[in-house]
């Protein structure tokens, strides 16, 4: 008999224990569940930089989890005014118009100048090259049209859930968008 006796406290505690373990279970099923769900909301969201509110800190650059960041220059073609004394080309105060390193804004030399006709320059951004400094939209911004703004590029983005740049921008100017959104442009 006292076998019986001690088999309800058992198979009490038994009970316990198993609907204590499904509970949690069903719990961390749901949260799983919620989590899935919201990653699955965070894919249609990507980083983008607004123009109007980036002030070229240069952030961009040295705080990407990428060891080349996955912010570019983009030249906005419709503003720029071919100029040939271009401020996001040439550092300002340069002795001589010449297309020495020492004159040129761009550190990585990812800008290109082509002669169109005098005094007319395009001027072409090689993303590969770009650091994503920002100088070069600095000097745009300074002493041009602002033709030349900094993006996120979305095939070069890690899409991190929280964005290492963002967290350092002093102007808050990248924020996460839905990717129905298109790039905004200067």
């Amino acid at each position: 008999m006292e076998k019986n006796k001690q088999s309800p406290i058992a198979r009490r505690k038994f009970l316990r224990v198993v609907g204590t373990t499904i509970a949690g279970g069903s719990i961390l099923a749901m949260a799983g569940g919620l989590v899935s769900k919201l990653h699955g909301e965070e894919a249609d969201y990507y980083w983008q930089i607004d123009p109007a509110k980036c002030t070229q800190c240069g952030r961009c650059e040295t705080h990407c989890v990428l060891a080349v960041s996955a912010v570019k220059c983009f030249h906005a073609n419709k503003v720029c005014g071919y100029c040939d004394l271009c401020g996001g080309y040439y550092r300002s105060n340069v002795k001589e118009l010449n297309t020495a390193a020492e004159n040129l804004m761009c550190p990585t030399g990812a800008i290109e100048r082509k002669y169109v006709e005098d005094p007319y320059f395009e001027y072409t951004i090689h993303e590969n090259l770009c650091n994503g400094c920002g100088k070069c939209v600095k000097g745009c911004s300074s002493f041009g049209n602002g033709s030349l703004y900094l993006q996120v590029n979305r095939a070069l983005c890690k899409d991190c859930n929280e964005c290492q740049i963002a967290t350092v921008c002093p102007s808050n100017a990248i924020t996460r968008v839905p990717l129905t959104t298109s790039y905004k442009l200067k």
